[in-house]
């Protein structure tokens, strides 16, 4: 909204101040300001109302870490909420709406949001860890994710150096490769964008730990957009260059600030979990932004936390159904240590040193072409 004053007075000379609204760094920061402001003032309001909406709180896992039926019992969820409230007032506000990259990874998120909400609610309303149907769900969340990557492929900005670069996968260390899929682009990136999805919820299970590396995630994939969608710094770096994408760090500055805000209530012991509402809606939304950057593989290196509680879902029940064993002592790895007697706050803080690891390994895949 803020950009398209700029447009129609800044550039007319009538309010000079308005002049640092083209900055596009000048506007993720305020972005990331204004989501944290959202989230934190509507907090303590928002979650007194969800105690008295909620009552229980949020079912535990009977099989789960003992101390965690007893601790966070009663705990409300849906604090997804808050966060999607100020992700998306942040970018309103400060991204360029006139910008189909931004509406795109706006629709990925609110979305998945909802899908997240209906299923907080039936977990909450019959107080029971299973929510809606798995299958129902994943058949939403695929073609959410089928529109989303059908829009960019065929209304995504393309260049006269790489005409197909919106059917093609882009390949960290290559300066020049392109694979271009075709139409098959459209079920890798939709995949790209539900795997991501659901591999953020796998993560979401103790106080903070999905919400730091999300931010880490973010913050990453802010300086890509801003990278690929300057022609000037993807020219040096010998990347792919996406005009338009940039404004997508705008969206990214909303996650952190937004992510911020919700920290303030969910670092241990937690106020609030976000539920699935805010990890379904997190995960689309780094899922949407690696599509639209062209940065999918570098995802899964940013993400590769994330990418590892999933694995940890997958071995554990492949290996139950086939031997009837268990690898580890409880999936997701986050438990798997909790059992092994470490602290919840150690789990907690390791896997955030995990994470900044791994987003400053894909960070300098950037570099290495």
């Amino acid at each position: 909204m803020f950009y398209w004053l700029y447009t129609q007075m800044a550039a007319e000379g009538h309010v000079p101040f308005l002049n640092l609204l083209k900055y596009l760094t000048f506007r993720t920061g305020m972005a990331l300001f204004t989501a944290q402001l959202v989230v934190i003032l509507m907090g303590s309001r928002f979650i007194r109302w969800m105690q008295a909406k909620q009552g229980k709180g949020q079912p535990i896992r009977a099989d789960g870490i003992e101390r965690h039926i007893v601790e966070k019992a009663g705990t409300p969820t849906m604090g997804g909420v808050m966060i999607l409230a100020g992700l998306i007032v942040g970018t309103l506000l400060w991204a360029d709406l006139s910008n189909i990259y931004v509406w795109v990874v706006l629709f990925v998120t609110a979305s998945y949001g909802v899908l997240g909400f209906t299923d907080d609610y039936a977990k909450v309303t019959k107080q029971t860890t299973a929510g809606v149907s798995s299958r129902v769900r994943l058949v939403l969340e695929l073609a959410v994710a089928l529109a989303a990557v059908a829009v960019l492929i065929l209304y995504g900005a393309r260049t006269a150096e790489s005409p197909d670069l919106n059917t093609s996968l882009a390949f960290p260390i290559f300066k020049h490769f392109l694979l271009d899929l075709g139409w098959l682009y459209l079920l890798f990136g939709a995949l790209v964008i539900v795997g991501a999805a659901n591999a953020v919820n796998f993560t979401d299970g103790l106080d903070g730990l999905a919400t730091v590396p999300v931010m880490i995630a973010a913050a990453a994939f802010g300086l890509i957009a801003y990278l690929v969608g300057n022609y000037l710094f993807a020219n040096y770096l010998q990347l792919h260059f996406v005009p338009g994408v940039g404004e997508v760090a705008v969206f990214c500055g909303a996650i952190i600030g937004a992510g911020l805000g919700f920290l303030w209530y969910n670092a241990p012991p937690a106020k609030i979990f976000m539920g699935d509402t805010g990890s379904l809606a997190l995960g689309g939304a780094l899922g949407a932004v690696a599509v639209a950057t062209k940065h999918e593989i570098v995802l899964a290196i940013v993400g590769g936390l994330f990418v590892l509680e999933t694995l940890s879902v997958m071995i554990q029940v492949a290996s139950f159904k086939l031997t009837g064993r268990r690898v580890f002592r409880m999936a997701p790895i986050h438990h798997h240590f909790e059992k092994l007697g470490w602290s919840e706050s150690t789990v907690v803080i390791r896997f955030w040193i995990v994470a900044v690891m791994l987003a400053l390994l894909g960070l300098a895949t950037l570099k290495l072409r």
